[in-house]
């Protein structure tokens, strides 16, 4: 078994012992999603980031080459309830748009190099981790070159 599935099991029974079942999900969904990212060469800047003004929040800050991405992760524990970037709806897409103003306002970053990508990740035993470049527009818009969700997964785990 992986190493890093092995911490993750421990680092996620910690969490639900602390934490609300949800919030101890989303937690091990982040980082899966992050260790992926960084898997495929992201370079992560930042976790969790909320603006000062406190509207809105972006799970996860990465650079894939010469984008800024800012990422939505979206996690299950299992895959019968529905896939998970249904719920990336356009109200939260506009909060990360929000979010990610305020991050390239502050950290100087031309808008001309911003992505928003949307990563889903089903907890199960082994999980399945899929990533949706380009997910959806600077409006909150979503997307529609594949699907109304935006397009075709281009990565998957493991």
């Amino acid at each position: 078994m992986n190493l890093f599935l092995i911490l993750d099991r421990v680092r996620d029974g910690l969490h639900r012992k602390r934490w609300s079942p949800e919030r101890a999900l989303g937690a091990r969904g982040e980082d899966l999603a992050m260790r992926f990212l960084q898997k495929n060469g992201y370079v992560i800047v930042a976790r969790n980031y909320r603006p000062r003004n406190g509207k809105g929040e972006v799970d996860l800050i990465g650079w894939d080459g010469e984008a800024l991405a800012f990422v939505e992760v979206k996690t299950r524990q299992s895959g019968d309830t529905g896939a998970p970037e249904r719920a990336v709806h356009p109200e939260k897409q506009r909060h990360v748009v929000g979010a990610a103003r305020s991050y390239t306002r502050s950290a100087k970053v031309n808008w001309d190099v911003v992505r928003f990508d949307v990563v889903t990740v089903i907890a199960e035993a082994t999980p399945k981790i899929e990533l949706y470049r380009d997910a959806f527009g600077s409006t909150g818009a979503a997307a529609s070159r594949n699907s109304p969700y935006g397009p075709a997964p281009s990565g998957s785990y493991p």
